[in-house]
């Protein structure tokens, strides 16, 4: 995770297309706290199970002034598909460039079975109503994680 991501820094601006069309934009969300989740990418397991925890718990993170927004590196139309095939409540935004991810320290180079690429690290950070990093999950493991984050917007 990059130095700049440390709690208390201004997190980095962004600009991307989102799901259904137009963008969304970190300057969107001033006076809301906001949940980043980075998912490797859509219709994955982990990333539906993810995508689905997060969804679930929208109402009680909209209760607690917090908007949830999942990026990763698919292509809009991939992000629209798999909103609708699991009727996902969260919007989905989409960094086909990596300029975001690179900014937020998420794409990078991974192994799996021996074999190493280019992707993103499962990552989430809740940013506060003043645009600032109050905390960050690096390596984020599924089970549980929407809660934790939730727990941790209430706080804020």
């Amino acid at each position: 995770m990059p130095a700049n991501l440390a709690p208390g820094t201004k997190a980095p601006a962004f600009t991307l297309p989102r799901d259904g069309g137009g963008t969304v934009s970190l300057a969107d969300f001033t006076g809301q706290n906001l949940v980043l989740y980075f998912f490797p990418r859509a219709d994955t397991p982990g990333c539906t199970v993810e995508s689905k925890a997060f969804s679930a718990l929208s109402k009680a993170f909209a209760k607690a002034g917090t908007v949830v927004l999942g990026v990763s590196g698919d292509p809009v139309k991939a992000q629209d598909a798999f909103k609708a095939k699991h009727g996902l409540a969260v919007s989905l935004a989409s960094d086909e460039s990596h300029r975001m991810l690179d900014a937020y320290g998420v794409w990078g180079e991974k192994s799996m079975y021996g074999k190493k690429f280019m992707g993103i690290t499962r990552t989430t950070v809740l940013i506060d109503r003043d645009g600032r990093i109050a905390r960050v999950w690096p390596k984020v493991k599924v089970e549980g994680h929407a809660d934790e984050v939730l727990a941790a917007a209430k706080d804020l």
